[in-house]
């Protein structure tokens, strides 16, 4: 049987308790079945369990990350009997620890990313690794103790700058929230007979295609990237892309797709080139299915940019 998990990040006193405490309150998050809270943070707000509307809520502390793997939650799915499970999940540790702990049957139904307004910033600046690995996955990120002189375009900006896919929310301090509507047009004309990616601009095309590669599936796309080569991939295939650099050094990875060619490709690995291609989807060993090829129309030899590894900012 499939156990819905909800889990909420983010770093302390950024308003998870609160977020959580105000669910446990609903009555519509009544299932009629036990829910097991695990909190991995305790900040200076603490759950008031009489409070709560839904009922049969266990709440277990945990206090170290080596509690965190298969055998402890699975001990607590079974000792309580868990029929839905919370997660306040610590905001310095890696998700990969929760992830990889999770048992069988647990599956992520939300994930929400709460983060204070004033103190956002800070955390992205001196804890980008941290940051990036909460937002990533996250679908909500909710913006608390907002006010009429928050910057919302900045916390946008840096919300954006690691995913598309989240929705963003700011909960003023008078308890009204708003959706944001910022609008993020891609830095190249999608709807061109050729798209023209700029150097600086692979990251924000490869995650967007990444994300929905219909979008580019028949269109031209021309772009610099790096070419790599391997025997079992023959003369007439490479691996096109580029590094990118989500946050930090090292995290820096190649981001690539499979290309193919009518004709042999004349380059060696490492090379630099400038291809102009169409996007199709297609069966690949190398995805171990399906997944976005290049076409290519041309591949050029061409100079490095001036920026060889690609980031958002």
């Amino acid at each position: 049987m499939e156990i819905p998990v909800y889990l909420f990040t983010g770093f302390l006193e950024a308003g998870k308790t609160r977020f959580i405490q105000e669910t446990l309150e609903n009555e519509e998050f009544e299932i009629g079945e036990n829910t097991l809270l695990i909190v991995c943070e305790e900040g200076e707000e603490e759950f008031l369990e009489k409070r709560f509307k839904v009922k049969n809520v266990s709440v277990v502390y945990i206090d170290d990350i080596e509690e965190i793997n298969k055998k402890k939650f699975e001990k607590l799915t079974k000792q309580y009997k868990a029929g839905r499970v919370i997660i306040e999940y610590n905001g310095m540790w890696p998700l990969d620890n929760l992830y990889g702990a999770f048992p069988r049957e647990w599956s992520v139904y939300q994930e929400i990313f709460t983060a204070d307004a004033n103190s956002f910033i800070n955390y992205n600046q001196n804890m980008r690794n941290l940051m990036v690995d909460k937002l990533s996955s996250c679908e909500l990120v909710m913006f608390n103790r907002v006010d009429i002189m928050t910057d919302k375009m900045q916390l946008h900006k840096i919300v954006r700058a690691v995913t598309q896919r989240a929705s963003i929310a700011y909960e003023f301090t008078d308890g009204h929230v708003e959706e944001d509507n910022i609008e993020d047009p891609l830095p190249f004309d999608i709807n061109a007979d050729i798209i023209e990616i700029k150097d600086n601009d692979y990251a924000i095309w490869y995650r967007d295609m990444s994300e929905d590669p219909s979008k580019y599936v028949g269109k031209l796309l021309r772009f610099k990237g790096i070419v790599g080569r391997d025997k079992v991939l023959g003369d007439k295939a490479c691996i096109f892309g580029r590094h990118v650099m989500t946050c930090c050094e090292d995290d820096i990875a190649f981001s690539g797709l499979v290309c193919k060619s009518k004709k042999n490709i004349d380059l060696k690995s490492r090379d630099w080139a400038i291809i102009t291609s169409k996007l199709v989807i297609g069966e690949h060993r190398v995805y171990g299915g399906q997944g976005p090829i290049l076409i290519a129309q041309s591949i050029e030899l061409s100079d490095k940019p001036e920026q060889e590894v690609a980031t958002f900012m």
